[in-house]
Parts: structure tokens; C-alpha cells; sequence
């Protein structure tokens, strides 16, 4: 399964700072701008914290999906977003939906997602990603400690996650769930890179799910974080292996119903394979 994602291309970016009903979640645009300064004690805090060994989610695909080399990837990621024009977009950033292929393929492509977000800060980054790996009931939250990635420790936001578990039956820790998940860990070289210091909460959804549970995971999201200045991330790369006209057709079903903030069509469309997208339940 590796070996597929590796290969795969993923030609379509689609970002949009949005109402997030992809995820089927009302928030204000004319909220106060997330350009909001870290307070100094609180970014002290976060790099002086420490982990027990097993609290920390070592890097899986580091050397494979993208250089486990840090000052490689570093410039690696500085070159991908030198190459994407700036935008000012209307309104406020509230999330993106980034590829997760390997960056050979899709890396270029994710920076013109992760521009948008260059010089901002948030009090934290939810990742919602698809299992690859592992057959699991409803979402897993990884609820302790950190992710680590070759550019440093990412902190767990366990106050959130353990808020955001107690909210759903559905939502839970499942470890092995992000042992070796990919889908989630290459979407955090960019965050690290263009946000510097911030906490993560880390969101693996399994293969069982209707549309009635992605409401109620979207539900219980902006529960915990709707006073919160908060970017989330939906991890999904698009078709696969198709040849290049076909692609199109079957990409472009995915961008209209979010364009058209249609969840419910994406949904049905994904389900019924009339097109393709390789995450549809956390768009």
C-alpha cells in the first residue's frame, strides 16, 4: 500500500478558506484575524517540555515519503514554496486540503496550500487523515505527547484531544492507528516549517463510516474548538492511475462539491465511485 501512495500523482490542488462545510462546520469568516503573537512564555514552554519515550510517535515514512535529512528537507520545503506566487485571499484561513503523497510527486503541489498560511499563527492544527494501515471503528485522536518529525517535536494538544474524545463514542486512542500512517505524518514537515512552534491534534479516521458520523465527528470539532483560532487540514490526495483526461473528469466532480461546500454529494459521489479521492471522509 505504501509502494501505491508513493507512486501516486496527485495533480489537482484544491485550498480554500472556507465556512469548512466540507466538514459540515459553521464558523465566521469576520472573526478576529489569526495573525495573533504567541505569547513568549507559552512558546518557551513548548520547547522546553519534555516526553517520555512512549508518549512520542516516532517518524514512519521519513526517508522514504519525503528526506529524513533535516536540513534537506528544510530547503527542500523553502524551494517548494519559493516557486508558489503570493495570494491575499478574502477572509480568514480557517483550512486546506493537502496531498499526501510522497514528495517527489505531490510536494510542489501541497505548497500552494501551505503558502497561504506563511506568517500566520493559530493556537492549534487539527490533521484529519484517512488509515491506510489499519481497520478501526470511528476516529482516533492521538492524545499524548508528541509527533516527531526529522525538524523537531510537534506537541500533542492534549487538552484539546482529551475534550475532543469525550464528546463521541465514536472518537478514541487508537495507537496503532498512527504507528505507521502516513496520510497524517507528511502534512507536518510543512506545518512545522512555515508555522515554527505549535500543537498538533492528530486525527486518523478508520474505513468504517457513514455520513451521519462524519456530522457527528464535524459536531463534536466545533464544539471543542469554536472560541479557538484553529486551522485544520484534511489530508486527500485525488484519482489514481488514470490517464490524463480521465483524471480531470473524475477530479473535477471532487472540486466542484467543494466549491459548492456540498458535503453530502461528495460523500455519495466518493462512496458510489463516481469519482475518486483517497481521504472523502475527512473532506
Amino acid at each position: 500500500m505504501e509502494s501505491k501512495y508513493m507512486r501516486s500523482k496527485t495533480r489537482i490542488l484544491w485550498t480554500f478558506p472556507c465556512f469548512l462545510s466540507i466538514f459540515l462546520l459553521w464558523i465566521n469568516i469576520s472573526s478576529p484575524d489569526c495573525k495573533e503573537i504567541a505569547k513568549p512564555k507559552e512558546e518557551a514552554k513548548m520547547k522546553k517540555q519534555e516526553f517520555r519515550k512512549e508518549e512520542v510517535r516516532p517518524p514512519a515514512v521519513a526517508g522514504a515519503f519525503y528526506t529524513s535529512n533535516p536540513e534537506d528537507l528544510s530547503a527542500q520545503i523553502k524551494d517548494f514554496i519559493s516557486k508558489v506566487p503570493t495570494k491575499t485571499l478574502p477572509g480568514k484561513i480557517i483550512a486546506l486540503i493537502a496531498p499526501h503523497a510522497g514528495y517527489m510527486y505531490s510536494g510542489q503541489v501541497a505548497a500552494y496550500g501551505y503558502k497561504l498560511i506563511e506568517g500566520k499563527s493559530f493556537d492549534a492544527v487539527i490533521v484529519i487523515a484517512p488509515s491506510h494501515r489499519v481497520a478501526f471503528n470511528g476516529s482516533s485522536v492521538y492524545a499524548q505527547g508528541a509527533y516527531q518529525i526529522p525538524l523537531g517535536l510537534i506537541p500533542v494538544d492534549t487538552e484539546l484531544t482529551q475534550q475532543l474524545i469525550k464528546q463521541d463514542v465514536s472518537i478514541s486512542y487508537v495507537r496503532q492507528a498512527h504507528t505507521q500512517e502516513h496520510s497524517l505524518e507528511v502534512q507536518l514537515p510543512f506545518l512545522k516549517s512555515l508555522l515554527g512552534d505549535f500543537r498538533l491534534i492528530p486525527i486518523v479516521m478508520g474505513p468504517y463510516y457513514d455520513f451521519a458520523a462524519c456530522e457527528s465527528l464535524s459536531e463534536s470539532i466545533y464544539k471543542v474548538v469554536k472560541d479557538k483560532n484553529v486551522l485544520i487540514v484534511a489530508s486527500s490526495d485525488l484519482s489514481h492511475y488514470h490517464p490524463y483526461n480521465t483524471a480531470v473528469k473524475l477530479d473535477k466532480i471532487v472540486i466542484d462539491h467543494v466549491k459548492n461546500f456540498d458535503a453530502k454529494a461528495l460523500f455519495q459521489d466518493t462512496s458510489s465511485g463516481r469519482c475518486e479521492a483517497c481521504g472523502p471522509v475527512p473532506l
